[in-house]
């Protein structure tokens, strides 16, 4: 195996977290994604995760606090609890469009 040395390195917390939660997401030590995402730079080759966009938005105080809150007793991260929520409210939209579009077809 060959040698390994310590890399460390200040960054903005927002920037951290999105590391934390992708590491997370693949599963990996922080040094193993930072050895990957340093490969990829290096090195070339497949992107570490499908294409993605960007969401942002923002909420009065209150209801950052009551989020955080909820995130603390629950232990989700933001990203999962957001898309949770965004995935489930689609989910019952196309269901009920579905069932809406059941009921207009004439009966054979």
């Amino acid at each position: 195996m060959e040698n390994r040395k310590n890399l460390c390195a200040m960054i903005p917390e927002s920037l951290y977290m999105e590391v934390v939660e992708e590491k997370d997401q693949l599963a990996l030590t922080l040094s193993q994604y930072v050895e990957q995402v340093l490969k990829e730079h290096f090195e070339g080759g497949k992107a570490m995760a499908k294409a993605t966009r960007t969401l942002a938005f923002q909420v009065s105080e209150e209801l950052f606090m009551r989020i955080k809150e909820h995130l603390k007793q629950t232990g989700l991260s933001q990203k999962d609890f957001v898309i949770g929520l965004i995935e489930k409210a689609l989910k019952e939209a196309e269901e009920k469009e579905a069932q809406k579009e059941a009921q207009e077809q004439p009966l054979k």
